[in-house]
């Protein structure tokens, strides 16, 4: 009985490890930039693309219509649901899957950003949503899923943000150094020990709710809802992945200038290096359009957006995913960056529409255009995919070598 006493503490001392080392322990961005990759991957087999944008731009749309200005805006009259529109589900789910994330490892916390910083995240999330709409996407739909899809739209937004985390940089330091209201941060709300210990109850909880939910409508025999069942487990897992890995895109941009750490710009090279030889494959096996993804921003959308977004992205704390995983971990500044980015992406996107700049044509050629720029496509521009692939290559092996330099010699850092 003694033996037997032990071995059962020695296996709950085991179950323990493991859980912590899974659920607890932060995992590395590069195994959660694989990760990520496959569910976007799994996404495309579907017929599906990853973006963000589109679902906070609706979130906009709906309260631009219950404020009375949908009409000033431009805002359309029929609006799809929140749960039914693919992005925008696509986004709740995302939270969702980092909130549960942050359940099961102990680390959901109400945190609370000192009072300046409700002014930035404002001023961040409005600068977001002004560039995500010249570019015709944030830093998921603007810039990684367009070079996913070998747009030189992505890499023109790349030249952008990189451009704007210097400026933005550049500005917040100027801040700091100038203004002194509101810089004293309020104690984070922890929950007691006693919360705390059912957190992981409610994070199992809170998985298999989702996996319930998707189960209904995949079962339900409604060809839309069983679409929108992909899309629950897409964005779920996302959520989950982006939290335990901290993967973040303003991160990507930002700690090279910040700090000269390269570790998350790293990760993201490695998921496109992974990306766009996969994503090309079933472009030319026509899995999917590769179009469907291409914003029609190339190149004088993409860049004004890239720089504009930038900025914005530095004083918020965080890009569009970023922001929506970190809402589910529970910050209030990125709930609050996160709705001035929809409510700026839809207010923007109606007016200059009006503006004529907006307004999309299609060519003899079938490509979408506006006057911020077309849909441009590595493999027509190239006439095919190996000077294509190499392209994106040789964009990524810079990409890396300045990042690996700036980590040697710090000589790109502005602060």
């Amino acid at each position: 009985m003694a033996m037997s006493g032990e071995g059962g503490r020695l296996w709950l001392a085991g179950f323990k490890t493991d859980y912590e080392s899974i659920f607890v322990e932060d995992w590395s961005p590069y195994f959660g930039s694989v990760l990520l990759v496959m569910v976007i991957i799994g996404l495309m087999i579907s017929g599906l693309f990853w973006g963000v944008f589109g679902g906070l731009k609706l979130w906009g749309d709906w309260f631009n219509t219950a404020i009375g200005l949908g009409t000033f805006v431009g805002v359309p009259e029929h609006l799809d649901g929140p749960f039914l529109h693919r992005l925008s589900l696509m986004n709740i789910t995302l939270v969702i899957g980092a909130f549960c994330a942050a359940l099961l490892s102990g680390k959901f916390f109400i945190s609370r950003p000192p009072k300046l910083e409700y002014i930035w995240a404002a001023l961040g999330g409005s600068f977001m949503g002004l560039g995500a709409t010249f570019a015709g996407g944030c830093t998921t739909g603007g810039f990684f899923t367009p070079v996913m899809h070998s747009s030189p739209a992505g890499w023109a937004m790349w030249g952008g943000l990189l451009l704007g985390a210097v400026i933005g940089l550049k500005l917040l330091l100027w801040t700091l150094d100038h203004i002194e209201w509101g810089m004293t941060a309020p104690p984070v709300l922890k929950p007691s020990p006693g919360i705390l210990s059912i957190y992981p109850l409610l994070g199992l909880g809170v998985f298999v709710g989702i996996l319930v939910w998707s189960a209904q409508w995949y079962t339900s025999g409604d060809a839309k809802l069983t679409v929108r069942a992909v899309i629950i487990l897409a964005g779920f897992a996302m959520g989950f992945i982006m939290h335990r890995s901290r993967l973040c895109f303003a991160r990507a941009f930002r700690e090279p200038f910040m700090t000269a750490e390269g570790e998350m710009t790293k990760a993201v090279i490695l998921a496109l290096a992974i990306a766009i030889p996969l994503a090309s494959l079933l472009f030319q096996t026509k899995v999917i359009d590769p179009y469907i993804a291409i914003p029609a921003a190339f190149w004088t959308g993409s860049l004004i957006g890239g720089i504009i977004f930038g900025i914005g992205m530095i004083f918020a704390g965080g890009c569009a995913s970023g922001s929506l995983w970190r809402m589910g971990e529970g910050h209030i500044k990125l709930w609050v960056a996160a709705f001035f980015f929809a409510w700026s992406g839809s207010t923007a996107s109606g007016l200059l529409k009006q503006t004529g700049l907006l307004v999309k044509e299609v060519t003899l050629e079938e490509i979408e255009a506006t006057k911020l720029g077309y849909q441009a496509y590595f493999p027509v521009m190239l006439d095919g995919w190996g000077w294509s692939l190499l392209v994106g290559g040789l964009f990524l092996l810079v990409w890396y070598a300045l990042v690996r330099y700036n980590e040697s010699t710090e000589k790109f850092t502005v602060l």
